[in-house]
């Protein structure tokens, strides 16, 4: 029988049944809510990545409050859907992302779901997997030096249709108003202005 005629058990019993080729393998991560990050839209957040060789930003949009309209999060409402409120992160010394799957609906195929990563969320991970294996693949280098790798967070962004995953020193929030695109449009003239 070949693999593509084998059942499928339903949705909510398929788990990560270990490492993949695109992911990590994880030991003992700890996944933290970043509360201070607005979320984003859940139904179309539209999420745009930009990034050059140490920095990355993501721009997205925010959820709609219960009124309906987004909210710039700072306490005004936006009606015009040519004036959303976008969220632009800015990720500080950056050594490494990845943007792409799983879903929503295959996010349990995450290989940190169980430790309680979320869809729709922005979560930070402790103890991170990912930098120990970044770290062990420098090792080669002849200036390795195990301890710059301590200065290094893993943050995730779960949205909609994509996760993004940042391996950095630390991150900026910039909240603007319009499109993905004009955020990011920001943020390319952030990176222009800091090459020159």
């Amino acid at each position: 029988m070949s693999v593509a005629a084998l059942p499928l058990a339903p949705a909510a019993e398929r788990r990560y049944v270990g490492p993949t080729e695109t992911m990590y393998a994880v030991a003992d991560d700890r996944v933290i809510p970043v509360l201070s990050v607005p979320p984003c839209e859940p139904g179309a957040p539209s999420p745009m990545v930009l990034a050059d060789e140490f920095r990355v930003f993501v721009a997205y949009y925010a959820r709609a409050t219960d009124s309906g309209l987004r909210a710039d999060w700072d306490g005004l409402t936006v009606s015009d859907p040519m004036d959303e409120a976008v969220v632009l992160v800015e990720f500080e010394s950056a050594y490494a992302h990845l943007f792409g799957p799983p879903n929503d609906e295959a996010f349990s195929g995450h290989p940190l779901a169980s430790r309680g990563l979320q869809p729709y969320t922005v979560s930070e991970v402790e103890r991170s997997s990912w930098i120990r294996a970044l770290e062990r693949m420098n090792a080669v280098h002849p200036y390795h030096r195990t301890e710059h790798f301590s200065k290094y967070r893993h943050f995730i962004f779960a949205f909609h249709d994509s996760t993004f995953e940042c391996v950095a020193e630390g991150f900026q929030v910039h909240l603007h108003r319009g499109s993905v695109n004009s955020a990011m449009a920001a943020g390319l003239g952030r990176l222009a202005i800091d090459s020159n």
